[in-house]
């Protein structure tokens, strides 16, 4: 498929499924950063508000790394509770970056149709690193949008934080006149509720940047009329291959028909000449009827050894010859006189057979068949090959 397709026409169609497949190959799949930072985003607070059910019933669990005995263990303490500090540090980090991490996954795989990894979109580019391409690329459409859109995020995310602190301010002025515990557990909702603000400020950012990621997407895969043909000749074949191979299809099929039918002639052959079994020719030649011996039935592999048992059954000479019958298999049809090319030769074994038949002991005769009418099993000439 031309890719590029012809510069001069324009993209007005869209791009076929093909299309699509090739570029998700390449690494240019949909993607959204807003929506990434919004699933994440989700999947964070998620977390805070299930370790603010889980950190309360092991806060004695906590406690313990502040706890000493005497002087004389502090040193064997100190390495015990930091393995034991490592081991939570790891555990927690596995807790908290594996659902992240399939977040982000699940949220590619929503977005781009799913999981895709393309060798290609790995490869070196040196356009990244060109500084006029990079000067383009900030000056551009897609620069001026990404900036309008960390505008957007700075005002909006401003807005929703003053918003909620505006709301919970009568609750945080009464913070100093409550227990600790009390202050504490009023703060965490606040920060809750804060980030649940700005959780629905990005959830709108990024359904905005998703839409225009799509958009930009279709455009940039869009196909002009010529790709679209090329494409077709490339998965359908052109017309004039596909005219072509229907031409042979139905030649063979009606070749295969004729062998077919012509099999019972055979009985009325005067002898069949084979190669020895791969080709069957039969012929008839009656002196004064036709000018030359007539093709009645031929025939290759399966064909070729119904029409030597057909010989077989009718008492008909069968005479083998590898060069003459795959001669008269690619220069004749059937219903047709031989070619003169091949008269001499032929002549010469109907001569035999005649002799044969009157109960004589005659020497095989030597069949010379023309250079340029000798094939291969292929129907090329040996000639050539030589």
């Amino acid at each position: 498929m031309a890719e590029g397709g012809d510069e001069s026409q324009e993209k007005t169609e869209d791009p076929s499924q093909r299309r699509l497949d090739k570029a998700k190959e390449d690494g240019e799949v949909l993607s959204s950063k807003e929506m990434f930072v919004f699933a994440t985003m989700a999947m964070g607070i998620a977390m805070i508000y299930a370790l603010s059910l889980f950190i309360p019933a092991n806060i004695d669990h906590w406690m313990m790394f502040f706890e000493f005995g005497s002087l004389d263990m502090l040193s064997s303490l100190m390495l015990t509770r930091m393995g034991r500090a490592l081991w939570i540090f790891i555990a927690v980090s596995a807790v908290i970056g594996l659902p992240m991490l399939i977040t982000v996954l699940a949220t590619q795989g929503a977005i781009g149709g799913g999981i895709n990894f393309s060798a290609k979109a790995l490869a070196f580019k040196g356009n990244r690193i060109n500084p006029i391409s990079g000067f383009k690329r900030m000056f551009s459409v897609k620069g001026l949008v990404e900036l309008a859109k960390a505008v957007a995020k700075v005002v909006l995310l401003g807005v929703a934080f003053a918003g909620t602190i505006w709301i919970l301010l009568p609750t945080v002025l009464r913070l100093t006149s409550t227990g600790l515990i009390s202050a504490l557990h009023q703060v965490f909702m606040g920060t809750l509720m804060a980030l649940a603000a700005a959780l629905v400020v990005l959830a709108v950012i990024a359904g905005l940047d998703l839409a225009y990621a799509w958009h930009s997407h279709m455009q940039k895969l869009r196909m002009s009329r010529q790709d679209l043909k090329d494409e077709h000749k490339q998965t359908e074949g052109s017309p004039e291959v596909k005219s072509r191979i229907r031409r042979l299809q139905m030649e063979a099929s009606r070749r295969a028909a004729e062998q077919g039918a012509a099999l019972d002639n055979v009985a009325d052959a005067t002898a069949v000449i084979t190669n020895p079994t791969h080709f069957a020719v039969a012929l008839k030649y009656v002196p004064g009827e036709t000018r030359a011996p007539v093709i009645l039935a031929m025939g290759r592999g399966k064909m070729a050894e119904r029409i030597i048992e057909k010989a077989a059954e009718a008492d008909v000479t069968v005479f083998r010859s590898p060069l003459l019958a795959r001669a008269l298999y690619f220069t004749g049809q059937i219903g047709q006189e031989i070619t003169d090319g091949v008269y001499t030769a032929v002549a010469a074994v109907l001569a035999y057979v005649y002799r044969l038949d009157r109960g004589e002991s005659p020497q095989e005769p030597m069949v010379e068949v023309p250079e340029d009418l000798q094939f291969d099993e292929h129907g090329n000439t040996l000639k050539e090959k030589r």
